[in-house]
């Protein structure tokens, strides 16, 4: 990734820093220059500063003694040490995690606020709405960036991604460059987690678009609860002047903006709202959707599309672009990869490629098949479960998959460090006996999908579920290169 001199600024003044964030108690000499911000402590410098945060997995309180002994300018922590160290200036903060949030915006001068930046939050929908929301400003002739789950881009240029939502430092320097690259809008997907560690604390959002909210990442949240609050922090930090734009249709909607200071806006497919959509007719490879009470054809299919895109309008025209051109826009929009990607073999069977990977994700795209082909088409799922995550979902998403398939292959998603074979018997633990009878087992993922392409009838549409667009499988820790999509044209092309 080209370095700009953003990224690799040379230093900043400790005292200009230290106006950024509420400190409660500063030892030592603010009159310093600092050349380098840093929270991993194997990448600290002498005169740099390093933020010691308290991580998921290790406290970076831990190795300040460390980071002392190179010489660090300065150290912000929640904690002094027992001992400090002559020539260092320590800074005492109530949250580490938010000060560094607040100290990476600052390191590279505010990019969030030389853009118009628009977060999506929510379980389901938040690639789709994010990277289309990117796609619609290019095609409206701005310049744009987008920081997502598969993919970051500044301008045309990608950047691989790594977590849904990078560290604050990784964050802003991404702004910085999309700033710096003459960006006017940047589109973001913001995790439960990144809002929950405080990854976007320092940011100025124009607008933040909730989708919905069901279950996922309780392996890390616990409960419902705390995750539905980690994504209501990110409303709770919009400002005044930003729009906050709610599925009217989810329950928890309305939770997500009590306390936000933000102008709140909704979009519904049930009933009237800022943004209405309406479906006015679906096929496998599209839409008629109506807008507000205009039509327009999308290359989108199922109920969950729909309100993705109702709610790329709705922030689209809260955003400042014209409703007359988003509409034409829309039928431009392509779909993401792996997510709904349909596939068709001259013979007749289809193969859909989907990232659906919680129970209420496989609800969606199994009811959005079902409505297609009717009562008397044949549908097959191929599903599996992600090891060392939550295992409560595991007997839901088969008991959803089975109840709405004729027929159901269960095998490896990517087990990571569990035994497959385990986490298939947790899925099967959700199925009743005549459930049981019209499911396969088969581990080995690149078979059940051979399996389930290869004895499909003329008509049937084979769901392959679960990792959408990613590349690898990972097993034992190790990643190995496997990706649904050329499993499925290789599939296909031997019927």
């Amino acid at each position: 990734m080209p370095h700009h001199k953003n990224r690799n600024k040379q230093m900043d003044k400790l005292s200009r820093l230290l106006k950024e964030i509420k400190t409660l108690e500063v030892i030592g000499d603010t009159d310093k220059n600092i050349v380098s911000l840093e929270s991993d402590s194997r990448k600290a410098t002498k005169e740099g500063m390093f933020v010691a945060v308290r991580g998921v997995t290790t406290d970076g309180h831990k190795y300040i003694p460390v980071v002392a002994s190179n010489h660090v300018g300065a150290i912000v922590c929640e904690e002094l040490p027992a001992s400090l160290q002559k020539g260092i200036t320590y800074i005492r903060v109530a949250d580490s995690s938010v000060a560094l949030g607040q100290l990476a915006s600052a390191w590279h001068d505010h990019p969030s606020s030389k853009l118009k930046l628009v977060g999506v939050t929510g379980t389901n929908g938040k690639t789709t709405t994010a990277t289309l929301l990117y796609e619609m400003a290019r095609l409206e002739g701005y310049k744009a960036g987008l920081l997502s789950t598969v993919c970051n881009y500044i301008e045309g240029r990608a950047v691989p991604a790594t977590h849904t939502t990078p560290d604050p430092l990784t964050l802003n320097a991404l702004l910085a460059e999309m700033a710096e690259a003459g960006c006017d809008y940047a589109f973001m997907e913001v995790s439960s987690h990144a809002a929950e560690q405080h990854r976007i604390a320092g940011l100025t959002f124009a607008g933040g678009v909730f989708s919905n909210l069901t279950r996922d990442h309780l392996d890390y949240h616990h409960t419902v609860d705390n995750y539905m609050r980690a994504k209501k922090k990110f409303f709770d930090m919009l400002p005044p002047e930003a729009f906050a734009l709610i599925n009217a249709d989810d329950k928890s909607g309305r939770f997500m903006v009590q306390n936000t200071k933000a102008r709140v806006l909704t979009y519904s497919l049930r009933t009237d709202a800022d943004f209405r959509g309406r479906i006015v007719e679906t096929r496998l490879d599209g839409t008629l959707l109506q807008l507000n009470g205009k039509d327009v054809e999308v290359l989108f299919t199922g109920r969950f599309n729909a309100y993705n895109l109702t709610a790329v309008y709705g922030a689209s025209v809260l955003t400042g672009f014209d409703p007359g051109e988003v509409l034409v826009n829309m039928s431009r929009l392509v779909p993401v990869a792996g997510r709904f990607q349909t596939f068709r073999s001259p013979k007749g069977v289809t193969a859909i490629v989907d990232y659906a990977h919680t129970p209420d994700a496989l609800v969606n795209v199994l009811d959005t098949i079902r409505e297609i082909v009717g009562p008397d088409g044949r549908i097959t799922t191929v599903v599996g479960a992600g090891g060392d995550r939550d295992h409560g979902k595991r007997p839901q998403m088969a008991q959803e998959s089975a109840c709405r398939s004729d027929r159901l292959v269960l095998t490896a998603d990517n087990p990571r460090s569990e035994d497959p074979a385990a986490i298939i018997a947790d899925m099967k633990a959700g199925l009743s006996e005549s459930e049981l009878r019209r499911t396969l087992v088969i581990a080995d993922r690149r078979e059940a999908i051979r399996t389930a392409i290869l004895t499909a009838s003329e008509g049937e549409v084979v769901l392959v579920a679960g990792k959408g667009h990613e590349t690898y499988q990972e097993t034992n820790g190790v990643r190995h290169h496997f990706d649904d999509r050329e499993e499925v044209r290789d599939a296909l092309a031997q019927l």
